[in-house]
């Protein structure tokens, strides 16, 4: 007895197809048994593997047939070109600093710290415990947990001076991350079409929500030490602007930190143009070796709309952030929030209060402020080591990055193509800039996963930078 194994059988079945029409019956299996000598299993296994290929088709209590070629009609999406119309804002790709990336390489991209830089075990316990709260059941105010908005307003409050009123809670909106406070600003206290004062470089996001929010975005040239007061006060005379955007402390992506005179002197230009400063406050509990003065501590006229961060120090997966606002600003941002989310999750809400508010969330930041110094110096001493010719024109004081001015000429998508090649994600300078780049920037982010690996990351940069110079 010739006893042919069932993927033989499927073998000679699949000879038989390829020259059988669509919806042919193959012989039934007490014929395919007798053909070749095989136990009834052994054909039933073949049969299976031919549909598991996709081959064949079984209809129970009628055979097993040639499956049909179905060449599939491409879907036509034309009419939506008439629909939708010209974007009123240009489409931008994702950043790379929001991109994901294996294990196997070493990421300079990120624009978030470690997961081993996250309080875990404040966070974890915390989602637990609002888990089990009211707050899982329950819709919070527009504005944000009453609780949460007092500490939001406390922090603020403990860097105010003398003689200048703290905020309230009741001058604070709870946002679900800045980056949709951001847009809510840009809409409410902008409008489309209107002027928009910003430093350049700056955070990409930033660019982006200008962007959708239709505002004409004027870039300010800002260095080490921000703006120049003279700069901005001529581009808020030409323009007729009544916004300004800003990052002093730690700015993404230079690490800027604007000294009290700066933050004086820019303050007195907001105020004597009658606008807005608003102040992006991302990087507050990344202090290195410093610790941020908000702007906003020093203003109860109304003249700082304030933005505070969470969602980077304690868990990207907790979005939280709030604006602090005064006047109709505020309600002109609170409406424009409603309409876009009405609410921010309870449930969130009350695990970010829950973290911040407990004694180990100030032991967890000392200790951060320890790992994010240690993690900067061997970047930079990788750097100067390994690739001299990446310039760091400013040691950042706090915040997550270095930014790096490259060799005139350097192609930056070429070098970031080699790099990737060779293992290392790096995020190109031009993200960062509203206008035209002044010139080839890479932004690193030293918070980012094995540090170990810091030096060789750089050795590889470096390489890649001598190679684009050829």
């Amino acid at each position: 007895m010739n006893n042919d194994s069932s993927s033989r059988i499927a073998a000679r079945l699949r000879e038989w197809i390829a020259g059988a029409a669509p919806g042919s019956r193959l012989p039934s299996t007490r014929s395919l048994v007798a053909e070749y000598q095989a136990s009834p299993v052994t054909v039933q296994k073949a049969l299976q593997a031919l549909g598991a290929q996709g081959l064949t088709e079984s209809r129970p209590g009628v055979g097993t047939f040639v499956r049909a070629v179905r060449t599939a009609r491409p879907s036509d999406y034309g009419w939506q070109t008439a629909a939708l119309r010209s974007p009123q804002a240009p489409l931008r790709s994702a950043p790379s600093a929001m991109r994901s990336t294996s294990n196997d390489l070493i990421a300079f991209h990120s624009g978030y710290p470690d997961r081993e830089l996250l309080p875990e075990r404040l966070v974890r316990a915390a989602l637990t415990r609002a888990a089990r709260g009211d707050s899982a059941l329950s819709r919070p105010p527009a504005a944000g947990l009453p609780e949460l908005q007092s500490w939001f307003a406390h922090e603020l409050g403990t860097s105010t001076p003398v003689g200048v009123a703290p905020p309230t809670p009741s001058d604070v909106i709870v946002l679900p991350g800045s980056q949709s406070g951001l847009g809510s600003i840009f809409r409410a206290l902008v409008g489309s079409g209107q002027p928009l004062l910003m430093e350049s470089p700056t955070y990409w996001g930033a660019i982006l929500a200008a962007a959708q929010a239709g505002v004409r975005v004027i870039p300010v040239p800002s260095g080490p030490e921000g703006p120049d007061p003279e700069e901005l006060t001529r581009a808020f005379e030409e323009t007729g602007a009544r916004m300004f955007y800003a990052q002093p402390s730690y700015a993404n992506p230079t690490g800027a930190q604007w000294p009290a005179r700066r933050a004086e002197q820019v303050l007195a230009v907001v105020r004597e143009n009658g606008a807005f400063l608003v102040e992006d406050d991302w990087a507050h509990d990344f202090g290195i070796t410093t610790t941020p003065a908000p702007v906003g501590a020093r203003d109860d006229s109304g003249h700082v709309v304030y933005l505070r961060s969470l969602t980077k120090s304690v868990s990207p997966a907790i979005r939280v952030a709030a604006v602090i606002a005064r006047g109709p600003a505020r309600e002109r941002i609170l409406a424009d929030r409603a309409a876009e989310s009405m609410y921010v999750s309870g449930l969130l809400q009350a695990a970010a209060l829950d973290v911040v508010t407990q004694p180990a969330w100030q032991t967890h930041l000392r200790s951060l402020r320890h790992q994010l110094q240690t993690r900067r110096d061997l970047l930079v001493s990788s750097l100067r080591e390994h690739a001299p010719q990446a310039h760091i024109s400013h040691l950042p004081k706090g915040g997550l990055n270095l930014w790096l001015r490259l060799p005139d000429g350097t192609d930056l998508e070429r070098l970031t193509r080699d790099c990737e090649s060779a293992g290392v994600i790096i995020a190109a300078g031009t993200e960062w800039f509203p206008a035209e780049p002044a010139g080839p920037f890479i932004r690193l982010n030293y918070a980012g996963p094995n540090p170990g690996a810091f030096p060789e990351g750089a050795r590889i940069l470096g390489q890649s930078i001598e190679r684009n110079s050829l």
